[in-house]
């Protein structure tokens, strides 16, 4: 068989819709345009997102557009299962290397080593970056993970930033108790003595709330007793003045008249 005698199989191509023919071929007329309407004109058509004249979504939510890192920098990624089979052991692995056996397509971007499969043999892996896991997989197999510097970037500082991230998730997650340091003994104590002056003012406090609830009840000081008494026989005389229970007459006796007078 020869190229010219390839044939697609029968019913796989179709002839194209040919509208505004005459009714007779059946699209006719409208010629599948419907009933008048912006559609149904000639000219160019709609563009996409138009909506009817009103302000399109994509200029009410243009805040929503995202943002774009111009400090990036984009890694070609290479896992520790790509090494395996293409490098025996005791090879160095350098980014042309990787280009060589087709692990990467060219130079254009920095290598990040990834930790994803097992190395079998001892390798020593030049990479622009390496993953913690990986580092600890290629030097638990014998190697080396050599840094490359990175273009517009020094190896060493992404590293440090690298660690620094490591240390702020330790930290996030309350891993380590680190020890204070010298001097801090001063402050731990001067802390502990403000805790003894709060917990001296919640005990206040409490008091407070026993006295406002008349929990216990305080008998008067010396001499008090007696000012208390005196003033409720004082109350029960005015109360018996405002009730007026009694009308008491005046005695006959000489004098008395007088006396109730002045």
């Amino acid at each position: 068989m020869l190229q010219n005698d390839l044939r697609p199989p029968r019913g796989a191509k179709h002839k194209r819709k040919r509208v505004g023919r005459g009714n007779a071929s059946g699209h006719g007329t409208y010629s599948t345009r419907g009933l008048k309407g912006q559609k149904a004109r000639s000219g160019p058509g709609l563009h996409l997102g138009f909506e009817g004249g009103q302000l399109p979504l994509i200029q009410r939510l243009s805040r929503k557009r995202g943002f774009t890192n111009i400090f990036r920098v984009e890694y070609a990624e290479v896992n520790l299962s790509s090494l395996a089979g293409r490098f025996p052991t005791g090879s160095d692995v350098t980014p042309e290397a990787l280009v060589r056996a087709g692990v990467i397509k060219n130079l254009k971007k920095p290598v990040k080593v990834l930790a994803q499969g097992d190395l079998e043999g001892a390798l020593t892996v030049h990479a622009h970056r390496f993953s913690a896991a990986a580092r600890g997989k290629i030097e638990a197999a014998g190697g080396k993970a050599e840094l490359i510097e990175v273009p517009g970037a020094k190896a060493e500082v992404i590293e440090v930033a690298g660690a620094k991230a490591q240390v702020k998730k330790a930290a996030r997650r309350k891993a380590e108790v680190v020890e204070p340091a010298e001097g801090a003994a001063e402050v731990t104590e001067a802390a502990g003595a403000k805790a003894e002056v709060i917990e001296a003012a919640e005990a206040k406090a409490e008091v407070k709330k026993a006295a406002r609830r008349k929990a216990e009840v305080v008998e008067p000081a010396e001499g008090k007793a007696e000012v208390i008494e005196a003033a409720g026989g004082k109350a029960k005389v005015r109360k018996a003045a405002r009730r007026k229970a009694e009308v008491v007459e005046p005695a006959e006796a000489e004098g008395t008249a007088e006396v109730i007078e002045a």
